[in-house]
């Protein structure tokens, strides 16, 4: 580039060499606003996480309410991925011509008003109401799971990166996690079904007051870009003239990138266990712990608790080493790990075994999320991250779905280790997968290349 940038959080850099990058970012510079703008990221992607897993973690109880089968619940929580399949390119499409607000404002609002529907399902006969319901919010979450990544290259240096993915992703966890908590609490499982669409209620005006909120908040705090780039990577990013770049030929360049492809599908055959995992796990509990709901909840939130902790490990990790395919690989070798102890424990009839195993399967497997969105913009760099990232996600997904159809199925006709025997193959897969990817760490060439 024939010129130096700072990358500091105070001092600005010196004017630049005409026709260098400072044409397009006078000085990279850190904007105090970040730290707003992922809080509240995490806030609404927290809120709609929750609206994902707040009907399976009590299936027993809705089942019952609305009268109708354990597969009809599980719909509930897979339509959340059925959706975001079609819909993934014409929305990272949207996130690359018109900026990281609109779709922010999209995502907030469409979670208040799926969860305002919702509220309208509170008899026995109104199953297809809270459908509507959950399909809105299956809408928002399009507009939610691909910005992490995006977020943090738009508005952090490149020395904390990843520590603002994983604290992104964070949200979505924590929603997980507060699903598997509150409702088992605020939902009794009572015989009264007047006094069932009570408790319900409260739940979903609950909901519904914190995602409106939230939305107001985005619409106050929520900035498109800080007013100066934050690393030399986006600085050269924004210098690039928009003529360069088409959507078609960004997708084209990934699906050509083998490592990309390869990393694609590792994602989503672990991520697809994560989602086929949660969904599942109220009916797999409650079969070898009878009448111990709430302590389903609370393995749940165990698995997502311990996850957390695993996602900031590795996000800091990944910050300080930027070893990205030698920490991705021992994190899937130990999910593999985990699940398997998890799989052979899971019958002994010690509860709190299964809050021990849970908890180890939790820390590696949903500490993988962030490491994947990472490994992913470094594998694909300058391409997009909401392309990247949106591609990894459609690719759980569509495995998730499978799982989950796959495991219920199982579980009926050959008992619950027989499905998580199905979840131990297919890790033991994609740790065979992830060792081929190399590491082509691009963006971090373009970063030292540039200093």
């Amino acid at each position: 580039v024939g010129m130096v940038l700072q990358e500091s959080a105070g001092a600005p850099s010196p004017p630049a060499a005409a026709g260098g990058v400072g044409d397009a970012a006078a000085e990279v510079q850190l904007s105090r606003l970040r730290w707003a703008v992922l809080l509240l990221f995490s806030s609404y992607s927290l809120c709609n996480a929750f609206q994902w897993i707040q009907y399976g973690s009590i299936s027993n109880v809705f089942m019952r309410f609305y009268d109708v089968s354990a597969f009809a619940i599980d719909w509930l929580s897979m339509s959340y991925m059925l959706i975001y399949i079609p819909l993934l390119f014409p929305v990272a499409w949207l996130l690359d011509k018109r900026g990281l607000r609109l779709i922010a404002l999209a995502g907030s609002a469409l979670n208040a008003v799926g969860a305002w529907v919702k509220l309208g399902s509170l008899k026995p006969h109104l199953f297809p109401v809270t459908v509507l319901g959950q399909v809105i919010c299956g809408l928002a979450q399009v507009f939610i799971l691909g910005m992490p990544s995006r977020i943090a290259s738009v508005w952090f240096g490149s020395h904390e990166v990843s520590t603002a993915c994983s604290i992104a992703v964070f949200g979505n966890q924590l929603g997980i996690a507060a699903g598997f908590l509150v409702p088992p609490v605020l939902i009794p499982n009572v015989e009264d079904v007047e006094k069932l669409a009570y408790h319900i209620s409260i739940m979903f005006f609950m909901i519904a007051g914190v995602a409106s909120a939230l939305f107001f908040l985005v619409i106050i705090v929520f900035k498109e870009k800080p007013p100066n780039p934050p690393s030399l990577a986006q600085a050269l990013m924004q210098s690039r003239p928009t003529a360069e770049y088409s959507y078609v030929q960004s997708i084209l360049h990934l699906l050509r990138n083998a490592n990309f492809l390869l990393l694609m599908v590792t994602y989503g055959l672990n991520v697809g266990c994560f989602y086929s995992l949660s969904t599942l796990l109220n009916r797999m509990v409650i079969h070898h712990y009878p009448g111990e709901e709430v302590n389903a909840g609370r393995i749940g939130l165990t698995i997502i608790l311990s996850g957390m902790v695993g996602a900031l490990i590795s996000g800091i990790w990944l910050d300080k080493t930027k070893t990205y395919k030698q920490t991705t690989l021992v994190v899937y070798i130990m999910s593999l790990v985990g699940m398997i102890v998890y799989t052979f424990t899971l019958d002994l009839g010690h509860l709190w075994v299964v809050f021990v195993t849970a908890g180890l399967l939790g820390f590696f497997m949903t500490g993988y999320l962030p490491l994947g969105f990472e490994f992913a913009a470094e594998l694909t760099y300058p391409e997009s991250e909401g392309t990247s990232s949106g591609l990894l996600n459609v690719s759980a997904q569509i495995f998730g779905i499978a799982f989950t159809i796959g495991q219920g199925q199982i579980m009926d006709r050959f008992g619950t280790k027989a499905g998580n025997l199905l979840l131990c193959s297919v890790l033991f897969l994609g740790t065979v997968m992830t060792a081929f990817i190399k590491a082509d760490l691009r963006r971090q060439q373009a970063n030292l290349e540039n200093e």
